[in-house]
């Protein structure tokens, strides 16, 4: 008989060399995850995370990225960096980022027919806890979607 967990397998824990760029998730737009932010408008937030061994992989300067699931528009919608570690907070854990709204999101769509992104953990189990990750090609998906919009933000 297998053993438990037979399902998923063996997964391994991601390294610091993994991960290129944090993916913060959200089911609300941009415009109600911070009143009047317009695109191409910065905003400085603190962004819940569950508590897992992730955490302790997240430093400030790393990149970051709002991904927006749901049915409206799923993608990501502003780029970033982490401003701090991981704070404890009396409703849990949350890190700072610095977020620039993109003009228009980087949609869902185009990311699943990318054959590097659409490998991604946010693609393939967008029900999934902050925080997702990206790995390095992934990342760089994602920024060629981008396009002239690359901030310093972007790391590019």
């Amino acid at each position: 008989m297998p053993s438990p967990g037979w399902l998923a397998g063996e997964v391994p824990r991601l390294q610091p060399g993994d991960v290129a760029c944090w993916v913060l998730k959200s089911s609300l737009p941009p415009d109600s995850v911070a009143v009047g932010w317009t695109p191409g408008a910065t905003r400085e937030l603190d962004r819940c995370v569950r508590p897992s061994y992730r955490l302790d992989l997240m430093a400030p300067g790393q990149p970051c990225l709002l991904w927006v699931s749901g049915r409206d528009r799923p993608g990501v919608h502003a780029v970033g960096e982490l401003t701090s570690g991981v704070l404890r907070a009396d409703g849990g854990p949350v890190v700072a980022v610095r977020l620039t709204r993109l003009p228009e999101p980087v949609p869902r769509a185009e990311l699943l027919a990318d054959p590097v992104a659409r490998d991604a953990e946010v693609l393939r189990m967008p029900a999934g806890s902050n925080p997702s990750w990206l790995s390095p090609g992934q990342y760089a998906a994602v920024l060629a979607q981008l396009g002239p919009v690359r901030s310093s933000a972007g790391r590019t």
